[in-house]
């Protein structure tokens, strides 16, 4: 994300808080509740260089979020609840569900005590090639790459392209330049192609970042077996499912439910879309996934959830916890449905 967009939203954010705003649109935006969408909950890292930084908050910033939805009243509530509550219209009073997404390892280490201290549900959407080790984390891979060279170089658009990353500036903007040149791969094959060229040429190792971030099966099965917990689905290979055949897209919602059926014994009924914004999912995902039955599917879309969401349970908003603005003011805001409001200009999705 770029120093000036985390500007915009961070003004964004302190004026709706300031003025007293996101209290007046509350009673009009605030929904029936909110889906939360957290990757990492870890200390902080040491370094200036840290693109990836906005997937992760502290233990602190997390404890202080939970301890304040505790005392908010709101209920907190798991994924098979969210369901229920949108299928029966059930509205009385307002929720919160608390989602992960990826697995990875320092949220059992960090969160989990938390949760479980505070009897807090939430989900686990797990990509069964991580635990299986065979994840591909390219975005962290990338990073990696920059952060260990001070010039790098690789094939864009049929040339070869350099560039120069000494300074923590010039690593930001050539993470910046490259991360969405990626995206906009036609591609999977083609996006991993070229991370994977990366990491060779530099002596990045893939594998072991997966091996170092993400749980194993072992340690996600003592999850599975508490009841706080829901594991969801998040495909095999963690694929912007939009960039594959339909046929590749069925398999990888298919098999990465079998999979973690398989290693925990429970058959997920819930899914998450890797990256899930509307590059990455779309109409098509949405179809597929209700044909392979799932209950719900969440997207990253931002926004709270409506009634009218009963209608298009396959493409569920979530609300991020954003690590860039680690502010309980923020959380205000947010859990308000005002800031979510302005961003979708106060309209809402059509159901899916």
């Amino acid at each position: 994300m770029s120093g000036l967009k985390k500007t915009i939203i961070r003004a964004g954010l302190e004026t709706l808080y300031f003025s007293g705003a996101h209290l007046f649109l509350q009673p009009f935006v605030s929904g029936v509740g909110v889906i939360l969408t957290l990757h990492h909950v870890r200390p902080g890292r040491p370094g200036q260089f840290q693109p990836n930084r906005l997937l992760e908050v502290s233990p602190a910033f997390f404890s202080k979020v939970i301890r304040r939805l505790r005392r908010s009243g709101i209920d907190l509530v798991s994924l098979d609840e969210v369901y229920r509550r949108l299928v029966e219209q059930d509205f009385r009073r307002r929720f919160v569900c608390l989602t992960f997404d990826d697995g990875y390892r320092d949220v059992m280490q960090w969160a989990y005590p938390v949760l479980r201290k505070h009897e807090v549900p939430f989900a686990m959407y797990v990509p069964s090639g991580f635990p299986d080790r065979i994840g591909e984390l390219w975005w962290l891979a990338l990073e990696k790459v920059i952060a260990q060279n001070g010039r790098i170089g690789l094939t864009m658009d049929g040339e070869d392209c350099h560039f120069d990353c000494v300074t923590v500036e010039e690593k930001r903007d050539v993470y910046e330049h490259i991360y969405w040149w990626l995206r906009r791969r036609e591609t999977e094959e083609e996006l991993r192609d070229a991370v994977r060229d990366l990491c060779a040429r530099y002596g990045v190792d893939m594998a072991k970042i997966c091996d170092d971030l993400c749980m194993t099966w072992d340690e996600l099965a003592v999850l599975a077996r508490d009841p706080l917990c829901t594991i969801g689905a998040h495909t095999v290979n963690h694929v912007i499912l939009r960039k594959v055949s339909e046929k590749e897209a069925r398999t990888e919602l298919a098999m990465g439910r079998s999979v973690i059926e398989a290693a925990l014994g429970v058959r997920p009924d819930h899914l998450a879309y890797p990256v899930g914004d509307p590059t990455s999912a779309g109409p098509r995902e949405y179809r597929l996934a209700q044909e392979a039955g799932y209950k719900t599917a969440t997207t990253t879309n931002p926004g709270v959830l409506f009634a009218s969401d009963r209608d298009r349970l396959m493409a569920l908003p979530r609300i991020s916890i954003n690590g860039e603005y680690q502010q309980m003011r923020y959380l205000s805001v947010l859990l308000s449905g005002a800031a979510t409001a302005l961003w979708n200009r106060f309209r809402r999705d059509e159901a899916a």
